[in-house]
C-alpha cells in the first residue's frame, strides 16, 4: 500500500552517510540520486525510503507524532538496525523488546536530524 516514506534533512551529505549504512542492514541500497533527494529500496518494484531537502527552502523539522517504521525479517535484525543507528549517532528512544502479547518485537531511535523512526519483528 506504501509506495514511499519521506523525511527531512537539513544535511543531505551527513544523512546520506547514515541511512546509506543503516539501511544496507535492511538489505536496501540507493535506488535514485538528486542534488536535493536521495531514494533507498531493496528492489524497484518496492516500497521506498527518502530524504529529501524541503522544496520551500525552509528548515526541516520533525513532525510531532509522524515516526517512520522499517520492517525487519526476524528479531536479530532488529538488534542490529537499532545498534548500527546508535552506532551512527542516532538517539536512543526505546532499546529492542517486545512490546506486545501478540509477538511484536520493536527498536525507536530518533536519526541525525531528530526524525523518530522505529525497527520492527511480528512473530
Amino acid at each position: 500500500m506504501i509506495g514511499y516514506t519521506s523525511l527531512g534533512t537539513n544535511d543531505l551529505k551527513r544523512s546520506a552517510a547514515f541511512y546509506d549504512a543503516l539501511l544496507a542492514e535492511l538489505g536496501a541500497q540507493r535506488l535514485m540520486e538528486f542534488d536535493d533527494f536521495i531514494v533507498w529500496a531493496n528492489q524497484p518494484t518496492t516500497s521506498a525510503f527518502s530524504v529529501h531537502i524541503p522544496y520551500d527552502g525552509k528548515q526541516a523539522t520533525v513532525g510531532n507524532g509522524v515516526m517512520v517504521a522499517l520492517s525487519a525479517q526476524n528479531r536479530a535484525q532488529v538488534d542490529a538496525v537499532y545498534r548500527k543507528a546508535i552506532e551512527l549517532g542516532a538517539a536512543d528512544e526505546g532499546k529492542p523488546g517486545q512490546r506486545a502479547d501478540n509477538g511484536f518485537y520493536a527498536a525507536y531511535f530518533r536519526d541525525l536530524d531528530g526524525n523518530k523512526l522505529n525497527v520492527h519483528h511480528m512473530v
